[in-house]
């Protein structure tokens, strides 16, 4: 009944599980940027958007590593896969930031929810492009 269910939103099961790794990986990922985020704002005295590229960049870094030996099982990387995995996650990054300073400096939010905002729109971004570089 429960593959059946799976099957009936994703093309296979092997898809749903990799699918629940990413967010799996991705939330523990997440934890960490926010933590920093916020490590770095509240107690070092760093602008939020100083300290959000810092946060991304260390999560970033743990985020390749994971995803491409326990989300796509991907451990040998063509240069060119690993130059776009780079390129991408560099348009993340400007995604990020993007998204961070509209929602604190010009909506007025609190840095820690845009930082929310921003992750979900970097994370369907990461995915997509990840998945594809990853596979192909």
């Amino acid at each position: 009944m429960i593959k059946k269910l799976i099957l009936k939103y994703f093309p296979s099961e092997e898809r749903f599980w990799e699918v629940f790794r990413f967010l799996l990986v991705g939330g523990g990922c997440f934890v960490l940027e926010y933590v920093l985020l916020y490590t770095l704002t509240e107690y070092c005295g760093l602008p939020p958007l100083y300290s959000a590229p810092i946060a991304f960049t260390v999560s970033l870094i743990l985020n390749y590593f994971l995803c491409v030996s326990f989300v796509f099982h991907a451990e040998h990387q063509s240069r060119s896969q690993v130059v776009l995995f780079v390129v991408t996650s560099l348009m993340g990054l400007g995604i990020n930031q993007v998204t961070m300073w509209i929602f604190i400096d010009l909506v007025g939010i609190w840095y820690m929810f845009a930082k929310v905002i921003a992750s979900a729109i970097v994370m369907i971004w990461n995915y997509f492009t990840k998945r594809f570089i990853l596979h192909h």
